[in-house]
């Protein structure tokens, strides 16, 4: 006998996900209005962006997955041109050239829609093969990794491309990847990373790993963010400082404290049962992804979905383990809470298309 579908079933709205992101949305305003120094504008600009961003999530819900499926080499080749398009007419802002501005209408980062195509890109090119991949189609899908991570590494933006590599990385691996071609790629990185290290990364990039390793060395330079964020952490004790009352950031002594470092914000005003309570929501946001990838009745929809999921738990750990000192940091905003559109918009039409693989499956049960 068919199962009636709820009324969120039938707008393809997964209501467990959107209760957590709207519950994000809220966090987010609250904390970014201390973070910004009480900037009304920028709290505007990231209400407007979690506008669009639901919105573009909403819309792609709405998609069967075959469609998405259908669309998706050419999603992919649009992307990457325009991340060649980046090369030669990019807008430089900070030393890094990573944006398309069109004057007067919209500056976007083109390499943030990879983080979604990545994944759609290798799922549909796998689930129409036989699993787990051969070498043939492992080192296809090697080759649609690595393209735009090359692209996305020399504009330089390390953070992004190593969060797109992870993306198609992990389609790889939960297709069936064989443990000794796994193993194998690990041993490589050895040579791989001493390689990037002569050849591939800028300066600013190699004094981030010096800094990871020893921030103290140059406490009013380079160690400077990692030193104050760690400060900011600490200082927060169990219950915090309370909401706007941190010294850290509202005395200017935490930079970036609205992007990337915005948790030792949160940290200070809101101390451990703060920072427990947002990794508590991540960590029911990603309970969600794999419970949908568990039931995706679809070979494509389940790489994709556990794909995104294990991603996203990248995302935060990155971010973290940055702003805390146990990572080099690779400029990896906080999802869903740092200031950012693109970014913002760009993980929230990720969380769309999860809930379109989840609420357009075949709701029969039996009697």
């Amino acid at each position: 006998m068919r199962r009636r579908a709820t009324l969120l079933q039938r707008m393809h709205i997964d209501g467990v996900l959107l209760l957590l992101l709207l519950t994000l949305a809220a966090g987010s305003l609250f904390v970014l209005y201390s973070a910004g120094g009480k900037n009304v504008d920028l709290l505007i600009k990231q209400a407007t962006s979690y506008g669009f961003g639901l919105g573009a999530m909403l819309v792609i819900a709405q998609l069967e997955p075959r469609f998405m499926a259908r669309w998706v080499p050419a999603g992919y080749l649009a992307v990457v041109a325009l991340l060649v398009a980046v090369e030669f007419v990019g807008y430089t802002a900070m030393g890094a050239t990573r944006w398309i501005n069109i004057p007067g209408v919209i500056r976007f980062q083109p390499s943030e829609f990879m983080k979604i195509i990545m994944p759609m890109t290798i799922a549909w090119y796998l689930s129409a093969r036989a699993l787990p991949p051969g070498i043939k189609h492992t080192m296809v899908s090697l080759g649609l990794i690595l393209t735009p991570f090359v692209l996305i590494l020399k504009q330089p933006d390390l953070g992004t491309s190593l969060l797109v590599l992870v993306s198609g990385a992990f389609v790889l691996f939960i297709a069936g990847l064989r443990w000794r071609w796994i193993l194998s790629a690990i041993a490589a990185l050895v040579p791989i990373a001493v390689a990037m290290w002569y050849f591939v990364l800028h300066n600013y990039q190699k004094q981030r790993v010096h800094t990871f390793l020893d921030p103290e060395s140059d406490p009013l330079g380079t160690g400077w963010n990692i030193i104050q964020s760690k400060a900011a952490i600490g200082s927060g004790g169990v219950f915090g400082k309370g909401w706007l009352l941190g010294t850290q950031s509202h005395l200017d002594f935490l930079p970036e404290s609205h992007t990337d470092f915005i948790i030792a914000v949160l940290a200070e005003e809101f101390g451990l049962v703060g920072v427990c309570l947002l990794l508590l929501l991540y960590l029911l946001l990603i309970m969600r992804g794999l419970v949908i990838t568990v039931q995706a009745q679809t070979l494509f929809g389940k790489l994709l979905a556990g794909a995104l999921t294990m991603t996203f738990f990248v995302y935060v750990f990155i971010n973290i383990g940055m702003v805390s000192g146990l990572l080099p940091v690779v400029g990896v905003p906080l999802p869903f809470i740092s200031f950012g559109g693109t970014s913002l918009v760009t993980l929230l039409s990720g969380f769309g298309v999860l809930m379109s693989i989840h609420t357009h499956r075949k709701w029969i049960a039996q009697v």
